[in-house]
C-alpha cells in the first residue's frame, strides 16, 4: 500500500486516515500506521490508544485492528437499514388506512430518531417531526422503545416509579399511547418492532394526529399490526405479510 505524501490535517481527518488503513489490513503496528498514513508518531499512538479505549479497535500485542464495536455499529446500522426499507410500504399503507401521519423511529443514546415519515396532515408538523431528536422519555414513541430495550431498561431502574410501571405497562399491553404529550391537540399510539426471537425493539412504529381523530383501540390493532409487519419484512421471510385489508378492531 502506498505511503501518504501528506499528513491529515483535522482530528476527524486522522481517525478516518487509520480506520482506512486498519480496514485493508489485518493488524497493523504503530510503526505501520504512522508510515501508511502520514501521521506523527505521538499523535497516531494517542488516538491508537484512545480508539481502543471505546472498543473502536483493539491491541493485540503489539498490532492493532478494528474493533467489536465498530462491528456492532455496523450490524445497528444494516438491521436500520434493513427495517427502514421493510417499513415504507407499510407506513404508507397505515397512512392510508388511518388518514394520519405515520412514522418509524429508532432510540439513539436515550433520544428518538424518526428515520420516515408517511403524511403529515392533520395539524401535525413532519418536518420538525423526521429532524428533531427528542428525548425518548418525553414521546410516546421513545416510551414504547424503551419499553423494549434492555440498555434503556437498566438506565431507568433509578428512575421515579411512576415512570418505570408506565414501562411495564407498556410491555404488557405492547402498545403506548400519548395524549397531547408532545403537542397541543394531538395523540400518538407507538408499538416496537420486535427482532425474530427476540424481546429487543429494532425500532417503532407509530401514528400521530389530532385527538378527536384518534381512535385508541382500533389504531392499537393496526398500529400493532404494522409493527409485525415490518419485523416480518425486515427478516426477508419471502412470505407475503399483507392482504391490504386493515385489521380489526381489538
Amino acid at each position: 500500500m502506498a505511503e501518504r505524501t501528506h499528513s491529515p490535517v483535522s482530528m476527524i481527518d486522522r481517525v478516518v486516515s487509520i480506520f482506512d488503513v486498519l480496514e485493508q489490513a489485518d493488524g497493523l503496528t504503530l510503526s505501520q500506521v504512522v508510515r501508511r498514513t502520514g501521521l506523527p508518531r505521538s499523535s497516531a499512538h494517542r488516538i491508537l490508544e484512545q480508539l481502543v479505549e471505546v472498543r473502536f479497535l483493539r491491541r493485540d500485542d503489539n498490532d492493532y485492528r478494528l474493533g467489536m464495536r465498530i462491528m456492532e455499529l455496523g450490524s445497528v446500522m444494516y438491521h436500520q437499514d434493513r427495517v427502514r426499507a421493510a417499513a415504507v410500504r407499510h407506513l404508507h399503507q397505515l397512512h392510508a388506512w388511518t388518514g394520519l401521519a405515520a412514522q418509524l423511529a429508532v432510540l439513539d443514546e436515550g433520544k428518538v430518531v424518526y428515520l420516515v415519515q408517511v403524511g403529515g396532515r392533520s395539524g401535525i408538523p413532519s418536518r420538525s417531526l423526521v429532524n428533531g431528536r427528542p428525548q425518548a422519555h418525553r414521546t410516546v414513541v421513545g416510551k414504547a422503545l424503551m419499553a423494549h430495550s434492555p440498555a434503556a431498561c437498566r438506565e431507568v431502574e433509578l428512575a421515579p416509579h411512576r415512570f418505570r410501571a408506565e414501562l411495564a405497562d407498556i410491555r404488557e399491553r405492547g402498545v403506548a399511547y400519548g395524549h397531547e404529550e408532545t403537542m397541543p391537540g394531538v395523540g400518538c399510539v407507538a408499538a416496537p418492532v420486535i427482532g425474530a426471537g427476540d424481546t429487543a425493539a429494532l425500532a417503532a412504529v407509530s401514528v400521530s394526529g389530532p385527538l378527536e381523530h384518534m381512535r385508541f383501540p382500533k389504531l392499537a390493532a393496526m398500529v400493532r399490526r404494522t409493527a409485525a409487519n415490518v419485523r416480518r419484512g425486515a427478516a426477508e421471510t419471502g412470505r407475503d405479510d399483507g392482504d391490504g385489508d386493515a385489521p380489526a378492531a381489538s
